[in-house]
């Protein structure tokens, strides 16, 4: 039987990798500003986006090799959305993933400085390779423009302003789901596009799997906004009721827990059932990891 411990175990470790070695001959004149980056980047994590795009890869009959490196610059840009999260403006958190946050470390404005950079770096990654893995210019090309829609205005910038804006205000489910798919699933949905697009997807399967992306990524809110409520510190590296504390629209405050995790596992299904074209002994990493996304407690 397919082991999903086993094969996140393999690629989290593949993405570790690859991670460390970014910056490896870079940075030498910007020593305190790399360390601030670096802290942030290796902190630890699930590295949820940069398997996603493997699996995708890997779904669509490529290799996990070919999908990495863009995977892995969504993982900079994640990173530094978490980084500028936690700011003081932001939702001023004192702990990410067990450790103190960013600023707390080193300072607000370093702390901004690193997100900016951590952005910025994630597009040359992207373009660097047509000549790193002799990807095509057209299909480097094409991701970096679908990653950039999903980082920026009408993406998960957007997302976050929208978030912000709905604290301590009366939410509709309509604007909870506009926050959700801008704030998470547009970044989740671009790494399973870029993933099926470097593995030599057509374009059906490429736009099939950015279903599948934006679904388990809406999946992956709900279960955050339920683990808010119901996790322990200890697992989940931070705070917990924090959601409440500040306002935040979710689906727990909407809707209770037990209808949550319900809406959790409907998008899940969804999700799944977007994996029917596809061959189930390629694709079977993306049925698990739909729903591991909505059973874990971390």
């Amino acid at each position: 039987m397919h082991n999903l411990s086993d094969y996140l175990s393999q690629h989290q470790q593949q993405a570790e990798r690859y991670l460390r070695k970014v910056f490896e001959e870079r940075g030498h004149h910007f020593s305190k500003l790399k360390e601030a980056m670096i802290y942030s980047l290796l902190s630890g994590g699930k590295r949820f986006r940069p398997i996603l795009s493997m699996a995708c890869a890997e779904a669509v009959g490529g290799v996990a090799d070919q999908a990495l490196p863009f995977g892995c610059a969504i993982e900079l840009i994640h990173t530094f959305s978490l980084i500028h999260d936690d700011l003081p403006a932001m939702d001023n958190d004192d702990l990410r993933r067990g450790k103190p946050t960013n600023h707390k470390v080193f300072g607000e404005a370093h702390a901004v400085l690193a997100g900016d950079a951590l952005l910025s770096e994630a597009f040359l990654l992207m373009a660097r390779q047509p000549k790193e893995i002799g990807v095509s210019n057209e299909i480097a090309l094409d991701i970096v423009a679908r990653v950039a829609t999903a980082a920026g205005l009408e993406g998960m910038v957007g997302g976050q302003s929208l978030d912000l804006l709905a604290e301590n205000a009366d939410v509709n489910l309509a604007m909870l789901e506009l926050i959700h798919l801008h704030k998470t699933a547009a970044l989740i949905s671009a790494s399973t596009y870029a993933g099926a697009r470097a593995g030599g997807g057509d374009a059906l399967q490429c736009e099939k799997l950015a279903e599948y992306g934006r679904l388990i990524g809406l999946a992956f809110q709900v279960a955050d906004d339920i683990l808010n409520v119901t996790g322990k510190p200890e697992d989940l590296g931070k705070a917990i009721g924090s959601d409440k504390q500040r306002g935040k629209a979710t689906y727990p405050a909407l809707f209770g827990v037990e209808a949550s995790r319900k809406k959790a596992f409907e998008l899940a299904d969804r999700a799944i059932a977007v994996l029917n074209d596809f061959s189930e002994d390629l694709s079977w990493p993306l049925h698990k990891l739909a729903r591991f996304v909505v059973e874990r407690d971390r």
